[in-house]
């Protein structure tokens, strides 16, 4: 091929081709964390206790013009798991909860995101606890998202036991189902000042 026909195959294929190319958007987001938490209430004979972790990141990349190109990654200390009482935080921090002393870390990693409706995300991923992998679909309301900034929270439950979290008492049984709720704000990063 000479260079002329050369050239004029790349002038007309390359825009054909670019054009065939869905268009992604992803952009990464910074977490608010001061208007985002991470909760859970496992519920027991006495008492559904409610708590939180009160340390966590996530790797969060947004493509609002086709969601299934987003990505999830959250990364929990476990040691910093709050019941606001010191001695049963410190019960489910043993190797009879939690553990956290071999497993200091909860992970989950998102490996798909499907829109069901305007506003509705599930979120598919590995949600790691106690060294223990299983997949689970953690649904996502958005409560508003403009220009790159918004809210987006949402509540699902676990089977504690599915995860290794099996300790029970003769005198307070534990159900097995924890619930877990989660509330996120983030935003795109803002431009850095121009010098």
């Amino acid at each position: 091929m000479t260079k002329t026909l050369h050239f004029l195959a790349c002038a007309v294929l390359l825009p054909l081709m670019m054009a065939a190319r869905p268009f992604v958007d992803v952009k990464p987001h910074v977490i608010d964390k001061m208007h985002s938490q991470i909760n859970f209430v496992a519920d027991s004979r006495l008492l559904s206790a409610h708590g939180f972790f009160g340390k966590w990141d996530a790797d969060v990349s947004l493509d609002a013009t086709n969601w299934s190109n987003s990505t999830v990654a959250i990364s929990i200390d476990a040691t910093s798991l709050s019941t606001r009482v010191d001695m049963r935080d410190n019960h489910l921090r043993s190797p009879e909860f939690f553990d956290v002393a071999k497993f200091p870390t909860i992970t989950f990693k998102s490996v798909s995101v499907t829109k069901v409706t305007e506003g509705k995300l599930d979120i598919t991923g590995d949600l790691t606890i106690r060294g223990v992998t299983k997949r689970i679909v953690v649904p996502a309301t958005a409560v508003f998202y403009e220009k790159g900034a918004g809210r987006f929270r949402g509540q699902f439950a676990i089977n504690r036991k599915d995860y290794g979290v099996a300790y029970d008492s003769s005198v307070n049984p534990i159900e097995n189902e924890v619930q877990v709720q989660w509330d996120m704000a983030l935003s795109e990063p803002k431009p850095a000042p121009a010098k």
